[in-house]
């Protein structure tokens, strides 16, 4: 059905572009790219604008042309996870290839489409290893690139990371770990507080990776320092870093009020209480809000203990707590959830919602280029979502993610319905 060369239609769709809905939406993709976007009826080479385009019927399949109606379900673009940990049962951190397309599999069935490897603190050795043995899924595109969180992190605020491995700053060892990456590193999570925190942000804005401000206990002072100096993430915003207070903001602050700034947040009901999540929006606009998983590799999974790098974390009610101490250990979040959220519970516009994890963190990771938004020439990586929100087909690359819309008995050659049932 989306075979090379060949053009298919989804039509009958309420198309999600970054400022509108077209409440009657029409996208045709082929040979892996999306090719027009437009309302029923048109056949356009720019979101919104029209053109003529034929009938939608049977001529267009006779003309080789494959066409689906969507029946008025939601189409978005595939979700960007910019910082993720693993899922489905797998873990980034192990280093084993296989594991990490087998979390990055489970996650495409959720909607995501173009994810990071997230990898927490470690020994020297064993980050090298992880490292060099994910780069080639980032050079062969199963991945957008490596995150590091940590090594280099403050210990009072360390969350699910091991304190007797966090450790300073270490420039060399930083080159270290990005030449073992071949250019496949993206983002390093750092504390700016550390000795040699803010010249490590200038270090990794002079080697092309993004710096990211979390699991700080720093000052509003000192994450300025940081900003200055290049830092552009704001890894979790709200969690394991230093609170607000009236008379030391404190880094939330500082990271909200920087409009260079991209703040993650982990919209699942437990990492953060509605109204802060409603406040980020408020203050940073969902141009500069990106939701994330954060997710381990429990994510998927029945509840019980898993490993989180050195650590070991135990799922209940699927909340993941470290088993030593009470810290949340990462999520068992997936971003349609995060999405559902974020309508339901955050009152948000679904514009903004989808935003927030689509074309808000694929600017931030520098790949808004390819993936991100539904655009003519950009990847064919789109989201069917049903009426309330829930994943019924996801298509990566030109080609369906499990199933696609089924075919309707008696309908005209080429034609399909998008009311199936696909929920994963």
């Amino acid at each position: 059905m989306t075979g090379p060369g060949r053009r298919t239609r989804l039509t009958g769709a309420r198309v999600v572009l970054p400022h509108a809905v077209l409440g009657d939406g029409e996208v045709a993709f082929a040979d892996g790219l999306i090719t027009s976007v437009g309302v029923a009826g048109t056949a356009t080479g720019s979101a919104g604008s029209a053109g003529s385009a034929g009938s939608a019927g049977s001529a267009d399949a006779a003309a080789g042309e494959t066409v689906l109606d969507l029946g008025g379900q939601w189409l978005v673009p595939g979700f960007v996870d910019m910082h993720v940990h693993g899922g489905g049962g797998a873990s980034y951190m192990s280093g084993d290839p296989e594991q990490a397309l087998r979390a990055a599999a489970f996650h495409r069935t959720h909607g995501t489409t173009t994810t990071m490897a997230s990898l927490v603190t470690a020994p020297h050795d064993e980050l090298l290893r992880a490292v060099s043995a994910l780069s080639g899924l980032v050079q062969d595109g199963e991945l957008a690139g490596l995150h590091l969180e940590g090594p280099y992190l403050s210990r009072a605020r360390c969350g699910a990371h091991d304190p007797d491995m966090l450790r300073d700053p270490d420039r060399d060892e930083l080159a270290a770990l990005l030449k073992a990456g071949r250019g496949t590193v993206r983002m390093l999570t750092l504390a700016p507080e550390l000795p040699g925190g803010v010249e490590m942000v200038r270090q990794l804005v002079d080697a092309g990776v993004l710096a990211a401000v979390g699991h700080t206990d720093g000052t509003h002072r000192e994450t300025q320092a940081a900003l200055a100096a290049g830092a552009s993430v704001a890894t979790h915003l709200f969690n394991a870093m230093r609170s607000v207070h009236h008379r030391e903001p404190g880094p939330v602050t500082a990271l909200l009020q920087d409009s260079d700034v991209v703040v993650e947040l982990i919209n699942d009901g437990v990492h953060l209480h509605p109204g802060i999540v409603n406040l980020a929006f408020q203050a940073a606009g969902s141009a500069r809000v990106a939701f994330i998983t954060d997710a381990m590799s429990a994510a998927g999974m029945p509840d019980g203990t898993y490993p989180l790098g050195p650590m070991t974390a135990r799922v209940e009610g699927g909340i993941a707590r470290l088993v030593d101490g009470d810290s949340i250990a990462g999520s068992t979040l997936t971003l349609d959830r995060a999405l559902r959220t974020a309508v339901r519970e955050n009152h948000l516009p679904v514009t903004d919602a989808v935003r927030a994890l689509t074309s808000t963190p694929a600017r931030a990771l520098g790949v808004a280029d390819r993936v991100g938004s539904i655009e003519p020439g950009k990847q064919a990586d789109l989201v069917v979502l049903d009426a309330d929100l829930r994943v019924a087909h996801v298509l990566w690359r030109g080609q369906w993610v499990g199933s696609a819309p089924r075919t309707t008995p008696g309908a005209a050659p080429g034609t399909a319905s998008g009311t199936a049932p696909g929920t994963r």
